[in-house]
């Protein structure tokens, strides 16, 4: 990020004028990373936080699925245990552990674009709490 930010400030300082618009374009990219690895690491960290919580609680979900010779899940088993955990947050959706769980079992059945959204709803409302 430091030497873009370098180079932005090179090709700003040019007297061609696509040389100064790449020199500004440069200059937002850094800014736009920095803010994705802050994101990333917020995720990552209150995610850390709300396992140990559920984990002190005794609510984490248990990984007990069975996996092939290679250590990946069994996929009909887990989507088997994922009603469970749908079912759960359908019936409970203003609870932070219910929405972690499914996340869980989401990840668990290989869906991790659902998964993470549902770790976001959980998050939400783990700050609302």
């Amino acid at each position: 990020m430091v030497i873009m930010l370098q180079r932005a400030v090179l090709l700003m300082g040019d007297p061609d004028w696509i040389a100064k618009l790449l020199g500004v374009a440069y200059l937002v990219i850094p800014f736009v990373a920095a803010w994705a690895l802050v994101n990333e690491i917020l995720f990552g960290a209150r995610t850390e936080k709300m396992a140990s919580i559920l984990e002190a609680e005794g609510g984490l979900p248990v990984d007990n699925l069975p996996r092939t010779p290679a250590g990946r899940i069994v996929r009909e088993a887990a989507d088997a245990e994922f009603e469970k955990y749908k079912l759960e947050a359908e019936g409970a959706p203003a609870d932070w552990r219910s929405w972690f769980r499914l996340s869980c079992a989401y990840d668990a059945a290989g869906d991790r674009k659902r998964a993470r959204q549902s770790m976001r709803d959980a998050i939400a409302l783990f700050k609302k709490a």
